[in-house]
């Protein structure tokens, strides 16, 4: 009996370890350096069920897809963007294709759309510079275009259009239901935009976007339906094909390991989907009626100077509030910078603008403007931001006498010697300020401060030794000591038609 129960307990004991061991091995393939979730899910079970259940985070399926038929660049990293060589003034195709599922954007079906093409700057540092660039490569390139439509290889467009003005965009009209290819050639070569050095610079990257519209309500093609674009770089005949032969040469000496670093070329380049190229400037022109913009002046302004009326001690509050009527505030929304823009003339610069309120504009500084705008219109918006005003060439002060007071022969009373008149009330003087040191601007300036028609000036004197009237000159304005005090007063001219001015 003992025999027999010892023997039970080794066969126990030979099942347990028996049983030990193959659990040993599911816990070594199933530890949590060899589990993946992704494993399980590949089976077939699990791929049979897959297909049927939805996806919660699906993207978004673009109504049109453009591809253009040139090769992409071997020599591209791995989740990098394609770059495209093309050459300058070959013809290539893009075709558009109609990508919309059964039953998705159902107002388009039967109708036309229309497809704007541009070639515009990859660099962003360009894209702020964009209207000089172009305009001087227009001045190097008299009567040439940017893009061009090959209207001969062209497949179902209709309508084509260029604006002379926008140099780098072509637009048309086609039907998503039927094939449709746009041929285009691209004139500019990306080192004409490149700062020349010491030669053999690299050029500067393009992209040739696509944007789509559909029709409106008023039948104008405005409402957007899809954009997307791609980088290229221009060569100059058979200068691309050369750098690509160049590029495959240098991956095929790469390692293996090397080489999973990046990209392999494809025939073609497939436009990837983008935010729409902003609208022309007239696209911010609001007709709704809205409140007054806070820089908004109610008379024009031909001269950035201060009002000589503004410096008399009584109007002290006037120069201000001209000077805050033209200045942009921060608070000033997108369409008030706009409109300010335009007042300033820097119209050439509302498209760029465009998202920018006051606040933002303000906080640029003057290097930032310089890089964007260029020297010469950065500078003057810097001064216009900062209502920078132009320092006068001579500031006089005048008073006009009173009509009780005594005449004074010989010389005017200083501004703290006497200070009152025959009546006992102060001298009130106003600021002349004179960017032209000619007589014609005292006339014109004094006019203005004191209200008198400038055509009934016929004349302006100074009163000289011994009460003598001294006509007012050209040299004698130039020989005005700045801050000079005055005090004037009007005679009838000799034919009763006008006046005399004696400054005194």
């Amino acid at each position: 009996m003992a025999w027999v129960l010892k023997m039970d307990e080794v066969i126990e004991s030979g099942l347990v370890h028996d049983f030990d061991a193959s659990l040993s091995g599911i816990g070594q393939e199933l530890g949590a350096g060899a589990y993946s979730m992704s494993d399980v899910l590949a089976l077939p079970i699990f791929k049979q069920e897959d297909s049927s259940l939805p996806l919660d985070g699906e993207t978004k399926h673009p109504p049109f897809q453009y591809v253009m038929c040139a090769a992409t660049s071997p020599a591209v990293k791995l989740h990098d963007e394609t770059l495209t060589y093309l050459n300058q003034g070959q013809s290539y195709e893009i075709r558009m294709l109609d990508n919309r599922k059964m039953g998705d954007m159902p107002e388009i079906s039967g109708k036309l759309v229309k497809s704007i093409i541009r070639v515009v700057f990859h660099d962003r540092r360009l894209q702020y510079t964009e209207h000089q660039q172009l305009e001087g490569w227009k001045w190097n390139r008299p009567g040439d275009r940017l893009l061009d439509l090959d209207i001969p290889m062209s497949v179902g467009i209709i309508d084509t259009r260029t604006n002379p003005s926008q140099l780098n965009a072509v637009e048309f009209l086609w039907d998503p239901a039927k094939r449709t290819s746009a041929f285009i050639q691209v004139h500019c070569i990306s080192t004409e935009f490149t700062p020349r050095k010491h030669g053999g610079e690299k050029g500067v990257p393009f992209r040739i976007q696509v944007d789509t519209f559909k029709q409106n309500e008023n039948g104008e093609y405005t409402d957007h339906l899809h954009s997307a674009s791609c980088q290229i770089k221009v060569f100059k005949p058979k200068g691309a094909d050369r750098k690509q032969k160049t590029d495959r040469e240098k991956m095929e000496k790469r390692t293996a390991h090397e080489k999973e670093k990046y990209q392999p070329s494809y025939d073609t380049t497939i436009l990837t989907e983008c935010s729409p190229w902003p609208d022309t400037p007239t696209a911010y022109v609001n007709n709704s009626p809205s409140p007054a913009p806070a820089f908004t002046s109610s008379q024009p302004s031909t001269c950035s100077v201060p009002d000589s009326n503004s410096s008399s001690p009584n109007h002290q509050g006037d120069g201000a509030s001209q000077a805050s009527s033209e200045q942009i505030q921060p608070s000033a929304t997108t369409q008030e910078t706009q409109q300010w823009l335009l007042k300033n003339r820097f119209s050439s610069y509302t498209r760029l603008f465009s998202n920018f309120s006051g606040a933002d504009l303000l906080k640029l500084t003057k290097e930032d403007l310089v890089q964007i705008c260029g020297a010469a219109d950065g500078i003057r918006l810097y001064n216009s931001l900062k209502s920078r005003s132009v320092r006068p060439r001579l500031t006089i002060y005048v008073c006009q006498e009173q009509p009780r007071s005594t005449p004074l022969r010989g010389q005017p009373p200083a501004a703290g010697g006497g200070g009152e008149n025959g009546s006992g009330a102060p001298y009130v003087y106003h600021a002349i300020y004179l960017e032209e040191m000619v007589a014609s601007e005292v006339a014109r300036k004094l006019a203005l401060v004191f209200n008198i028609p400038l055509h009934r000036i016929n004349q302006v004197y100074r009163q000289g030794p011994t009460g003598i009237h001294v006509l007012v000159s050209d040299q004698m304005v130039q020989n005005f000591q700045d801050e000079s005090c005055f005090l004037f007063s009007t005679v009838k001219a000799e034919n009763h038609d006008g006046i005399h001015i004696i400054l005194k």
